[in-house]
């Protein structure tokens, strides 16, 4: 599940970068724990532990066919050692993470109260392993270089079957990485793919390049991990390592790139924006001579550029509005100098299709796809002007001996008190939230939980976000609801209710033209 313990978490590698010495490692923590306190962002220290020299096997430690042998057991570091960089690790403000590649280091990494433990991506397939690093109860990152996308579904159905509060990180196990193989794109795949998840981008790219960190970001990613070390010993550091120059630069530019991304919800405008568009705007300008009392129509007025301070706009003119005073041809229409016409059947309609866009916006942004055969209800128990506050929509898309219905709710809208006489029907949320009252007893639902309210049951609801609810039923039969209220009893059908094909493009100015009785507060 997605957890705050690992949102904007940094992640520093060490790896074998410090060279079996004690004195270098201490030196690659407090170089970079400089930088880490530089920049303000959490960051953890990231180990990797094998239980030297028993991981390898006694008939290949001094085998020269891989390479990885000498380096690991030249590079062993006591477990006293490593104790005491994690000290100083701590000591200087950072977290600590740890990879184990054999189980005796799961045990050392829960011994030594790690705060979190990381699955490498060559380990990611090791099911003795994992089996072990599951039962440790640390936060888990799992890298996920080189595996299919099966083998991923396979990983977070396994670490999820555990209850473990686990991660994931995109990562290509190549070092450095090229262009052509960073698939950054997979990050959004995962979000998309595993929503409860946070997704974090383990980065082997050059330690030059800066941009890959800010792709990630705007992907997605929610954690970063970049392989650090400094010269040992007049030997140049590994073409994927960062120096503490470099991870200040990359922090920099991940810092950077939260700035220019800004937030996902779309904000209002600032002063000076407004001010930017509304001095590119068209103006309404009469063309003939206009006397008082005359309506303004496409044959007296045009639009021009540009519009002047107090000046009917060429997207806020209404057709058929009367003139309070008589206009020179030439002259702009000011806003002051006409009363509005308004249609009301025309009005109500423009809040229902307004709520319409909104609703459809919803069911994109959840992927929810309905088909064309369908009937949309726009539930206005104390009539359309108030319809934001009390009301719902309800899309029918199967009534017989069974029933199934989607029910939105608007952010900040509720639908009162009321019991059915024969129908029963379970809710169940499938994105957004609600708050359900039933027989009083109250019940906030998220996504995937279900309520069943038997007939006869009071009951109402409500969502401060707004929500897309599946409401799966018996048979929904008209005039079956009952409400508390006695005012929206005493309403007809089409008094509380606007229902139409699909979303009724031109049924709902028939229909409002036709109930024009709504009460109207």
């Amino acid at each position: 599940m997605s957890s705050s313990i690992f949102d904007d978490l940094v992640i520093l590698d060490m790896a074998n970068n410090h060279q079996g010495d004690l004195t270098h490692g201490l030196k690659i923590i407090q170089d970079h724990s400089k930088i880490i306190k530089k920049n303000n962002v959490k960051a953890a220290l990231k180990f990797q532990f094998r239980d030297l020299p028993d991981f390898v096997h006694s008939s290949a430690r001094n085998s020269k066919s891989n390479k990885h042998i000498n380096r690991f057991l030249s590079t062993q570091i006591s477990w006293e050692n490593f104790l005491l960089m994690q000290q100083e690790c701590v000591k200087s403000g950072l977290l600590t993470i740890c990879t184990p590649f054999d189980e005796p280091s799961v045990d050392r990494i829960v011994e030594m109260k790690f705060d979190y433990i990381k699955v490498a991506s060559c380990s990611a397939g090791d099911w003795p392993l994992l089996e072990k690093i599951a039962l440790s109860e640390l936060p888990i990152v799992i890298s996920t270089g080189g595996l299919s996308q099966s083998e991923v579904d396979a990983l977070v159905s396994f670490f999820s079957h555990k209850g473990c509060l686990f991660s994931l990180m995109h990562c290509v196990s190549i070092y450095p990485t090229p262009d052509q193989e960073c698939n950054i794109s997979n990050i959004s795949k995962f979000s998309e793919r595993y929503p409860a998840l946070n997704i974090g981008w383990s980065t082997h790219e050059s330690p030059q390049d800066e941009i890959h960190v800010g792709l990630a970001l705007a992907s997605g990613a929610t954690m970063f991990e970049r392989h650090v070390g400094i010269p040992f010993k007049n030997q140049p550091l590994n073409a994927y390592s960062s120096t503490p120059d470099q991870i200040d630069k990359w922090l920099q530019s991940l810092k950077r790139s939260k700035v220019l991304l800004g937030s996902k919800d779309r904000k209002y405008a600032s002063k000076e924006e407004i001010i930017a568009i509304n001095d590119l705007k068209r103006g309404v300008y009469a063309i003939k001579d206009i006397n008082k009392n005359d309506l303004l129509n496409d044959q007296n007025v045009k639009y021009f550029f540009p519009c002047i301070e107090g000046q009917l706009s060429a997207g806020e003119f209404l057709s058929n509005s009367k003139c309070k005073i008589s206009i020179k041809s030439g002259n702009p229409i000011m806003i002051d100098s006409i009363d509005v016409k308004i249609d009301k059947a025309k009005e109500l309609e423009l809040k229902l299709k307004h709520a319409i866009h909104e609703v459809k916006a919803m069911l994109a942004e959840s992927k929810i796809t309905l088909g064309s055969l369908f009937q949309t209800e726009y539930s206005h128990h104390y009539g359309i002007d108030n319809f934001r506050e009390i009301g719902a929509v309800l899309i029918t898309v199967v009534n017989r001996s069974y029933a199934k219905k989607i029910l939105i709710q608007l952010p900040n809208q509720k639908h009162p008190l009321h019991l059915h006489r024969l129908k029963e029907e379970t809710f169940i949320v499938l994105s957004g939230s609600i708050d359900f009252w039933l027989e009083g007893k109250h019940y906030n639902l998220q996504p995937g939980e279900q309520l069943t309210v038997p007939p006869g049951t009071w009951h109402e609801f409500y969502s401060e976000e707004g929500c897309i609810v599946e409401e799966i039923s018996s048979t929904a039969h008209k005039g079956d609801s009952v409400y508390k209220d006695d005012q929206i009893n005493s309403l007809s059908s089409n008094q509380r209710k606007t229902k139409v094909d699909n979303w009724g493009r031109f049924q709902i100015i028939e229909q409002l033209k036709n109930n024009l009785n709504i009460p109207i507060v």
